[in-house]
């Protein structure tokens, strides 16, 4: 299950900055129905296989705060794909960054179970 969470986290990451370079440079192909489709059908892989992780883990029985702030930084990663999505020039690639160190961030915390990210 790990191996497909890891997976799909992959797959999404590479669609979401694929994505971007076809807003930037090819806007037309985002209204193709896969194109559209592909990001939602992806994270929600991504939330069940993540849910299944925690539960084949037994992860709820002792600290969980790295789950919550997974699940909170995924929320602020969705918010700021939508930024990046529906906004032109700086604002569009601030937001993209914003994205990015996001998710740099729920991988942190996923692989050192850590909220805080200095430690």
């Amino acid at each position: 299950m790990k191996h497909i969470h890891l997976l799909f986290v992959a797959l999404v990451a590479i669609g979401f900055v694929g994505r971007v370079a076809m807003a930037q440079y090819r806007p037309e192909m985002l209204a193709v129905k896969w194109v559209k489709l592909s990001p939602h059908i992806l994270a929600g892989l991504l939330l069940l296989t993540g849910i299944g992780l925690v539960f084949q883990g037994d992860w709820l029985s002792g600290s969980y705060a790295w789950i919550v702030a997974k699940i909170i930084l995924m929320v602020v990663f969705i918010g700021l794909g939508l930024l990046t999505m529906r906004e032109q020039g700086q604002n569009r690639w601030l937001a993209f960054a914003g994205a990015l160190l996001t998710l740099f961030f729920i991988v942190k915390i996923a692989v050192t179970k850590q909220v805080l990210f200095f430690l």
